[in-house]
């Protein structure tokens, strides 16, 4: 076989090894390990099985082995903001706490009451230096709130790594900051793109613990002696744009330069590619952020809580059920509620981590005063709404709220379209361009009747695919490095004739 090339693809409930080589131009992939991934509560806090992760990327690699490949090279992509700090013995100190904790509430707020590190930090300074948007998750004021309840934790730090970081020490014994994971920590400059010396002193960080910045494209190393056996061959391990948004992107075939990006997933993030950061203070108030990109790219985009409403639901719904639905299910349970009128702000913090997805939905639309304005809001005579039996005292008996599954499911699809309208409404102001096409990649891009819903509220034809965006964009870096590809455009190329793209065109309601 000719040579290949494997992308390791963890995400907040998955992780996925594919292997990828190319045949006459065109792109091949083909999974061949895949295990779950969630949140552990430890020591009072949500946390990831670190450990876990280790595990399973090296079970991964030696199932990879097994399958009939032997990847040349290997590239790991992760969620960002997250991370672990090792000691002088390059041991974990504490846990890898995860975003979703609660531990960075009104965090941002003390800052910018309180002296820290010798002066105040305001959200103002620190996106005109940084141009990260705020998230109260961000690794900056993740850092602030370690050192307010372990400071002894980063008094002992000798080594800050992100997630993929981490995991790549583990496999090569190297220790590396990977530029587009470390610029979300809102701790880089978007001006000279490494680690932003007025920041980190502002918070009180010690400066020692960030080492060098390495691009993605860098050689990293060997796999140790110690994965070889466990693995069964040697590779060489490579940096591909480890936040996985920064690999997603690198996926989408655009057609011109009129594109909007949306990688949808857990997440759903919309937005374009530019030469330079926008750090202007519409762009901060619009809460916009500039993460790095391959080859210095700076993506301009903002979060939007994306489908995972959607996963808590389903999962939600199975612990009430005993089983779980298909998301298929759940899409026709939404299309016969198409007239139900009910929206939440997809972005609101409450949706971030709560105890029951369904329920909190249900509180928001009870406070919200459009609730009830659809036409299918209320249960008839037989208790029948949406086609779904209910109540006759107004609590559906599945979802134990006032509304069914159809409705709830019907709130989202709702609420994320016009999210992904407002969005690239602002961008076009934001940007000064007027754009034509949406294109989305990743898994979000097989929900049909979302891209369908998108392009009716964006009044833009949605491009669909390729679902693997991720994993496909890591494994673009490793086929430039490798000579498969001359540069990136040669590679999104190939991307429109190797995968399936979906066209949606807007709909008049």
């Amino acid at each position: 076989m000719k040579t290949c090339h494997l992308a390791i693809d963890i995400g907040a409930s998955s992780g996925r090894h594919i292997v990828g080589w190319t045949e006459d131009g065109v792109m091949k992939l083909k999974e061949t390990y895949r295990f779950e991934n969630g949140l552990i509560e430890k020591n009072g806090h949500l946390c990831w099985d670190i450990e876990g992760l280790v595990t399973n990327v090296i079970a991964g690699i030696a199932a990879t082995k097994s399958a009939g490949f032997e990847p040349a090279a290997i590239g790991i992509d992760t969620w960002a903001v997250d991370f672990v700090l090792l000691d002088e013995n390059k041991k974990l100190i504490g846990d890898a706490v995860a975003y979703r904790d609660s531990r960075t509430d009104g965090i941002r707020e003390k800052l910018e009451k309180e002296a820290s590190g010798g002066g105040e930090i305001t959200f103002a300074e620190q996106y005109a230096r940084s141009g990260i948007q705020y998230q109260k998750f961000n690794t900056c004021y993740q850092l602030a709130a370690l050192s307010k309840e372990h400071p002894e934790q980063l008094a002992a730090a000798r080594y800050f790594l992100m997630i993929p970081d981490y995991l790549n020490y583990r496999l090569t014994g190297v220790i590396a900051n990977e530029y587009t994971n470390a610029s979300t920590t809102a701790l880089v400059s978007a001006k000279t793109c490494g680690w932003d010396e007025v920041l980190i002193e502002k918070y009180g960080l010690p400066r020692s613990i960030f080492g060098e910045i390495r691009l993605p494209g860098t050689v990293l190393g060997e796999l140790l002696p110690e994965v070889v056996q466990k693995t069964g061959f040697r590779s060489t391990v490579v940096l591909p744009a480890t936040h996985d948004t920064g690999s997603a992107f690198l996926s989408v075939p655009v057609r011109d330069d009129k594109a909007v990006f949306l990688s949808s997933g857990t997440w759903s993030l919309m937005g374009v590619e530019n030469k330079t950061a926008i750090t202007s203070e519409e762009s901060a108030k619009a809460n916009f952020t500039n993460e790095g990109g391959y080859e210095y790219r700076f993506r301009f985009l903002k979060n939007i809580c994306g489908l995972w409403m959607i996963q808590s639901v389903r999962r939600e719904l199975g612990e009430k059920t005993g089983k779980r639905p298909t998301f298929p299910e759940l899409i026709k349970k939404a299309e016969g509620c198409e007239g139900f009128d009910g929206r939440v702000d997809p972005d609101d913090a409450r949706f971030l981590a709560p105890k029951s997805m369904i329920r909190e939905i249900a509180a928001a639309l009870m406070e919200n005063e459009k609730t009830g304005t659809g036409k299918n809001s209320a249960a008839s005579e037989d208790g029948t709404r949406c086609g779904e039996k209910t109540a006759r005292a107004g609590t559906d008996p599945v979802t134990g709220t006032p509304f069914s599954v159809g409705e709830t499911m019907q709130t989202i699809y709702n609420s994320l379209s016009d999210d992904y309208a407002r969005t690239v409404k602002e961008l076009e102001k934001l940007t000064g361009k007027t754009f034509t096409s949406l294109n989305i990649v990743g898994g979000g891009s097989q929900d049909e009747y979302l891209n369908q819903r998108t392009a009716d509220a964006t009044g833009l034809p949605v491009y669909a695919g390729p679902t693997e965006g991720t994993a496909l964009g890591n494994l673009i870096v490793q086929w430039i490095m490798a000579g498969d590809f001359r540069d990136l455009a040669d590679a999104r190329s190939a991307v429109k004739k190797s995968f399936k793209i979906k066209r949606f065109d807007p709909k008049r309601r």
